[in-house]
C-alpha cells in the first residue's frame, strides 16, 4: 500500500535529536529517512518547517520566519513543506519572503502555526496576515494541537476548540489540526465534524520505540479511545495519516495506525486525503 505521511520532522531541533536517540532509537538523517520511507512504500511526506537559532532553544522566539527543513542541506525527493510561522518574527518583510515561497516554490504546500510552543491564541490579529495568505495562494494552515513536546508550552492555546473560531472566522481556508487534539480528540474530532473546512492528523498519538508502540496497541482501553472517536466523527475523508517521525519509527507507527482505522478506509487516510487536502 502506498502512504502519503502528512506530518515528518526535518529539522536541527535538539529534542527531536534526543528523542531519536535514546526514545524511538531511528536514524534522524536523510540516508534514516530514506531507507525507513522505502521500505514502507511511504512515496511522499509533509514536513513541519521548524528553526531553532539557539541550540535546546526550541520554542526559539528568536527563530526567523518562514521556518524550513534544515536537518540537511536538501530535503529528500518527496517531502514537501509547510513554512513554519514564529508569530515573534512576524514582519512585512517576513510575510514577503513567505508569500514569495508560497508563491513559487511547487514544494510548499502549506503554512504551519505552532500553537501552545508560541504563547500566542492562533485566534489574534497578529496570524490574520498569514492566513490570508493561505487564502490567496491555496494553501493548508496547519495548527499544532493537544499536548506539547516541551514544558515551556501552554495547553491554553494548543487546545483544539482553539480551531474552531478560526475554522468558522476563515471558512475558505482548510485546515489542519495535528494530532487529533490529543488527549482532547473528542474535542478535535467534533471541531472536524461540524467544520467542512477542519481536518485533522493522527500523528504524534504516541511517542517512543517499537517496544512501547507494541505495548499500547496491545492496550484495548487506549486502543478504543482512539476508535470510539473516529466512530463519532464518522467521516474518513476528514483523517489525514501522519507518523511525526523521528519521535517513533515508521514501521511501528503505521501498523498502530491501521489498528485504528478500519481496512476500508486505508486507502483515504494513508493517501488519498492528503492528496486533496494538501493540493499534492
Amino acid at each position: 500500500m502506498k502512504i502519503i505521511d502528512s506530518h515528518v520532522h526535518y529539522s536541527k531541533i535538539t529534542s527531536f535529536e534526543q528523542c531519536a536517540w535514546r526514545t524511538s532509537y531511528v536514524d534522524y538523517s536523510q540516508q534514516g529517512y530514506k531507507k525507513e520511507t522505502s521500505s514502507l512504500e511511504v512515496i511522499k511526506s509533509i514536513c513541519m518547517g521548524l528553526v531553532e537559532k539557539v541550540h535546546g532553544r526550541f520554542p526559539d522566539k528568536n527563530a526567523k520566519t518562514p521556518m524550513i527543513a534544515d536537518l540537511e542541506e536538501n530535503m529528500p525527493e518527496g517531502m514537501y513543506l509547510c513554512l513554519g510561522i514564529n508569530p515573534h518574527t512576524l514582519t512585512k518583510k517576513s510575510l514577503d519572503e513567505t508569500e514569495d515561497m508560497l508563491k513559487n516554490n511547487p514544494r510548499v504546500v502549506g503554512m504551519k502555526i505552532y500553537a501552545g510552543y508560541y504563547h500566542v491564541d492562533i485566534n489574534d490579529p497578529l496570524y490574520t496576515p498569514v492566513y490570508k495568505l493561505a487564502e490567496t495562494y491555496d494553501k493548508t494552515i496547519v495548527i499544532h494541537t493537544g499536548e506539547t513536546f516541551s514544558e515551556r508550552g501552554l495547553l491554553k492555546y494548543s487546545h483544539p476548540l482553539c480551531v474552531d473560531e478560526l475554522a468558522v472566522t476563515f471558512p475558505k481556508m482548510r485546515i489542519v489540526a495535528c494530532h487529533m487534539g490529543a488527549p482532547w480528540i473528542f474535542d478535535a474530532v467534533e471541531v472536524a465534524a461540524k467544520n467542512p473546512n477542519v481536518y485533522v492528523d493522527i500523528s504524534g498519538l504516541l511517542v517512543g520505540d517499537t517496544l512501547l508502540i507494541a505495548r499500547m496497541s496491545a492496550t484495548p482501553l487506549l486502543i478504543n479511545r482512539y476508535k470510539e472517536a473516529l466512530i463519532f466523527l464518522d467521516n474518513y475523508d476528514k483523517i489525514l495519516y501522519g507518523s511525526d517521525w523521528p519521535l517513533v519509527p515508521m514501521n511501528s507507527y503505521i501498523d498502530f495506525c491501521k489498528e485504528i482505522i478500519p481496512p476500508e478506509a486505508h486507502a483515504k487516510v494513508f493517501f488519498e486525503n492528503a492528496i486533496r487536502v494538501y493540493r499534492l
